[in-house]
């Protein structure tokens, strides 16, 4: 049987990443755009087929990599005000449109070069570290406090704010763990703990972050609310929906989020 020639096509996207984290691809960076546009993210959200929760996720995760706010609320207004790039935001966008379109005047030159190959190709597989951890900060070792067994490193992440971790001292070793070394901490939802007034009270949790509530999720059981700290981060944790009305949480109420050293995941990129 004669065999037909197949014409090949190559086809690629451009995605950003930090430190091996991704940051945003093109669905992303249309989210960034509409916001922009219409100045809403629920309007945005819903231009490009996303949930608006998965929005307020996905500004949050580029918010915490980039280390400064990409997108600002506007108050005010007749239509109770809206949303607005940075202009951390705005030149993300521009630039993110520049390289995609040098790259796909890359990807078609390499495509013409392709004509002609049937069976033959390369496979490009992009790795890249995926994690059921809710939180996820960037920052930068801090110190390391060495133990005989355990070591504790403290992280310093936007806003100037720290995160302590218990690690072994193998872990800090393997990790290669010092000032200076750039890392990432991993908090789970569901291991922060809120606390609305803590005046007085001693808690034997290392870690406590105060922020504003800027956003609450009530779900059948549990409620998932979002605390926006210094800096332009957002921590979020999963409480039951009695003790949300219990703590009165409502946005715009400042609260301080609770989790143990031990609790905190260490990571450093590849």
């Amino acid at each position: 049987m004669e065999k037909k020639d197949r014409a090949i096509e190559l086809h690629g996207s451009v995605w950003l990443t930090v430190d091996g984290e991704r940051f945003g691809g093109e669905q992303r960076i249309a989210l960034l755009a509409r916001i922009a546009e219409c100045g809403s993210i629920t309007q945005a959200a819903k231009a490009i087929g996303m949930s608006y929760k998965a929005a307020w996720d996905a500004i949050d995760a580029m918010n915490n990599l980039a280390g400064e706010p990409l997108m600002e609320r506007v108050a005010g207004g007749k239509g109770g005000g809206g949303s607005r790039l940075t202009r951390r935001g705005e030149q993300l966008v521009e630039n993110f449109r520049l390289i995609e379109r040098e790259h796909l005047r890359f990807v078609e030159q390499l495509s013409r070069q392709a004509t002609g190959i049937a069976d033959d190709y390369l496979l490009i597989r992009r790795m890249g570290m995926k994690t059921s951890a809710r939180n996820q900060f960037h920052g930068k070792v801090a110190r390391v406090k060495t133990g005989a067994v355990n070591d504790e490193i403290e992280l310093e992440i936007a806003g100037g704010q720290k995160i302590v971790a218990i690690v072994t001292h193998e872990s800090t070793t393997e990790l290669g763990l010092q000032p200076g070394t750039e890392a990432l901490a991993l908090i789970k939802s569901s291991s922060v703990i809120l606390v609305s007034d803590d005046n007085g009270a001693r808690f034997s949790a290392r870690n406590r972050l105060t922020g504003v509530l800027s956003r609450v999720h009530p779900g059948a059981v549990n409620t998932e609310v979002v605390l926006e700290l210094s800096g332009g981060a957002a921590l979020a944790a999963i409480i039951t929906n009695e003790s949300c009305h219990t703590l009165g949480l409502a946005e715009g109420k400042t609260i301080t989020a609770i989790f143990k050293a031990s609790s905190v995941i260490v990571g450093v990129p590849l």
